[in-house]
């Protein structure tokens, strides 16, 4: 099998092309013939070596997404030759993930390609949109409705920011994409954010403990004091779901706009998520994410370049979803 390794030298992460023999893949009830992988910011921290993801051993294969078909199966409930989404559960971190054209995983991990999808299409979607799923689901599930005002989103040019702009817009809400990238603003109103907003208004943080209430609810990724400048600008009884830390995992606020205002602060985890609402998300994905936003979005790369666009990617030089060709 054909992959990219990641070898730690002396605290400095390489990345190789290499062919392995499928023995070294790690244990697990299912082997998978990966079709696509995807980029994500935690793939480029990995590849790079600017982040601590890594918790196996190395040599290491990363990727925390994939799809793929059955090609052994010791489980009876999944038969060889179906198609399936592996996604979290540690896969590209502790467990070898998916960039590589082999993979062995647990079957508990997997879920069935949706029928309105194809193999590229739920890598374009990826961890990204099922994470920005997640989140319009805790919105909804806590009181978000439409009509209540805007809704905004952070950062918004990269793979969550993007998918949920255009889920949000599907969905019929008023939606606001925050943005430090001005190339982005055309694509943005292009998957229906009604207006952008440079990411500098949000970015310095609060401008008080109790700042005029702006938001119905919003997507955050980036964190820092991004999230506390919307923690003291949501709208009373107001959520914020967050799922990103790009500008910083730190934040301070005040308990005001949890005792004045009855706001919520929504964790929004990915990687854990429990089998029936992860199945619950990706049959949403198939209805609430239209398929001109996702393949606008979506650009697909072939494995040797993934190092340089995990460069390019924490550099900001990125924006949507990078899909990765495992096979070319």
């Amino acid at each position: 099998m054909r992959a990219l390794v990641l070898y730690n030298e002396n605290g400095s992460i390489q990345p190789r092309i290499e062919t392995l023999p499928e023995d070294r893949l790690p244990e697990g009830d299912l082997l998978l013939e990966v079709h696509y992988s995807s980029l994500n910011y935690k793939d480029a921290l990995a590849v790079t070596g600017k982040g601590k993801i890594i918790r196996g051993e190395y040599p290491f294969v990363p990727g925390i997404d994939l799809v793929g078909t059955v090609l052994e199966s010791e489980n009876p409930d999944i038969k060889p030759g179906q198609t399936v989404i592996v996604t979290g559960w540690g896969i590209g971190e502790s467990h070898w993930g998916g960039y590589a054209t082999r993979a062995r995983v647990r079957s508990e991990w997997v879920v069935p390609l949706p029928r309105r999808l194809t193999p590229l299409e739920a890598m374009a979607i990826g961890t990204a949109g099922f994470t920005a799923m997640l989140s319009v689901m805790a919105l909804e599930e806590h009181g978000l409705i439409p009509d209540q005002g805007e809704v905004v989103v952070t950062g918004a040019s990269g793979g969550v920011g993007s998918l949920a702009v255009a889920i949000l817009a599907h969905l019929g809400y008023d939606v606001v994409a925050s943005t430090g990238k001005t190339s982005a603003h055309g694509l943005l109103q292009a998957l229906g954010a009604a207006r952008v907003i440079d990411r500098q208004e949000l970015g310095q943080g609060p401008k008080r403990p109790l700042d005029s209430g702006l938001w119905a609810g919003a997507v955050d990724t980036v964190g820092g004091p991004t999230l506390a400048a919307l923690l003291s600008q949501l709208k009373r009884h107001g959520s914020v779901a967050a799922c990103g830390l790009a500008q910083s995992h730190e934040f301070t606020t005040t308990v005001f706009p949890f005792i004045l205002r009855g706001i919520n602060l929504l964790g929004i985890d990915s990687n854990t998520c429990p089998q029936e609402r992860r199945r619950r998300a990706w049959h949403r994905l198939t209805h609430d994410l239209p398929k001109d936003a996702l393949h606008r979005v979506t650009r697909v790369i072939p494995l040797s370049e993934v190092p340089e666009w995990s460069e390019a990617m924490l550099a900001g030089k990125t924006q949507g979803r990078l899909v990765v060709d495992v096979q070319t």
